[in-house]
């Protein structure tokens, strides 16, 4: 029976029947797993053999493992409720979104192949891409996040996959998933999405014919900025790669975390829904005000991206970036009067988060000016508080700046 989206985030991926009785999944605390006798473990091994092939033929069969750097039984649920969420055959979980990224491109790529990135990508992406990726003789080409023709021209023989990034942080650029996708399917080319901005809620990279989705669950699928843990759901093939890397590097999330994590999703659904009329609520709001000089939300047709946006999107998320008239000292007196927000780095949390993002960049001006983060850029990641008070908050700290209070 197909279900909507919260009732999918309450019941997906969890026995209905759980130890004890109990309502909530436990958490495994555990790093090991034991064998009753010599023949509980050759059958344990048979096991695992079967499991391997039937990931390899495209189906999954879940084993338990012998040890907490494989799996852990509340992991292992978090994953099938991902997996569900985002509508992929399989989920794996990571200890953190950089973590799921670097491993999946470590585990698809190889020396003498070619990796084709965004430009507009988290910056942690991109210098994994450009530092790290050519040590082990893996080539990367920057592209900007709306130019078709510009990927098109990047593709080589050796490439292997296209990283994008949707919406991209800080100004918030959509990617034209399914074109993409349309693009490189035929060329035999994988495609890559982080999609933590988004979230299952409000996009579906897997249905528009991308192959991975990852998250750095940190954030609006943890949603209450207590955990660490990134994703990455597709299919078995291209999971089962990349579960065997985690395995070896070592990347596995505690069981602790990932109860926490469950936690956080069963509200995503709820909170993104509230998070998105916060966002489109103060972008309106913010786009209209003397004091700010310009507005970056893609459900504003003022957007760059609006009408791809309309198309992919079903919602725009709680984001939204704006510069405030004047300059770096303008907008920092500007922040410091919001009364309502924390300052800070992370986003999609119940509680809304402020940062002037090129201070978070570098000290030297040149270096943010490089960056291509204005100094007068505000991003302000939306928490459930009402929109009204936000608003409100918002209004009283531009007159402040506007009247040098």
């Amino acid at each position: 029976m197909s279900q909507a989206m919260g009732t999918q985030a309450v019941h997906a991926g969890e026995d209905k029947r759980k130890p004890f009785g109990a309502l909530t999944t436990p958490v495994y605390q555990t790093s090991t797993y034991t064998f009753e006798d010599t023949a509980d473990v050759l059958a344990f091994m048979e096991r695992k053999a079967e499991r391997k092939a039937a990931r390899e033929a495209g189906s999954d069969l879940l084993v338990r493992d012998e040890y907490g750097r494989y799996s852990n039984p509340t992991q292992l649920v978090v994953e099938r409720k991902l997996a569900a969420l985002e509508g992929g055959e399989r989920a794996v979980l990571f200890a953190s979104g950089m973590n799921a990224i670097t491993t999946t491109l470590l585990a698809l790529l190889s020396g003498g192949d070619h990796v084709i990135v965004v430009a507009d990508c988290y910056r942690r992406t991109r210098e994994f891409a450009e530092k790290f990726l050519p040590r082990w003789g893996i080539e990367t080409t920057l592209v900007p996040v709306d130019d078709l023709a510009a990927l098109a021209a990047a593709v080589r023989p050796k490439t292997r996959l296209i990283f994008t990034e949707t919406p991209t942080n800080p100004y918030l650029r959509i990617a034209d998933l399914a074109r993409i996708a349309e693009f490189a399917r035929p060329r035999g080319i994988i495609t890559a999405v982080d999609s933590t901005f988004a979230t299952p809620v409000n996009m579906q990279p897997l249905a528009l014919g991308i192959d991975l989705v990852i998250h750095s669950a940190t954030k609006y699928l943890g949603g209450h900025n207590d955990v660490l843990a990134g994703a990455v759901i597709g299919s078995h093939r291209l999971l089962s790669k990349i579960e065997d890397t985690r395995g070896i590097l070592g990347g596995v999330g505690s069981p602790h975390d990932a109860y926490l994590l469950l936690r956080g999703l069963k509200t995503l659904d709820l909170r993104v829904r509230r998070q998105n009329e916060n966002g489109m609520r103060v972008a309106q709001f913010l786009e209209q005000h003397p004091a700010i000089a310009r507005v970056y939300y893609p459900g504003l047709p003022s957007h760059p991206d609006y009408e791809t946006a309309q198309r992919l999107m079903t919602g725009f998320g709680g984001v939204v970036s704006f510069e405030v008239a004047g300059d770096k000292e303008t907008t920092s007196r500007f922040v410091d009067r919001l009364q309502l927000p924390y300052i800070g780095p992370t986003l999609g949390g119940v509680e809304g988060i402020v940062q002037q993002q090129a201070l978070f960049v570098s000290l030297d001006p040149a270096e943010r000016a490089a960056s291509g983060v204005k100094d007068t850029l505000v991003r302000y990641a939306l928490g459930i508080e009402d929109a009204e008070d936000i608003i409100a908050d918002l209004a009283q700290a531009l007159a402040a700046v506007e009247n040098r209070v």
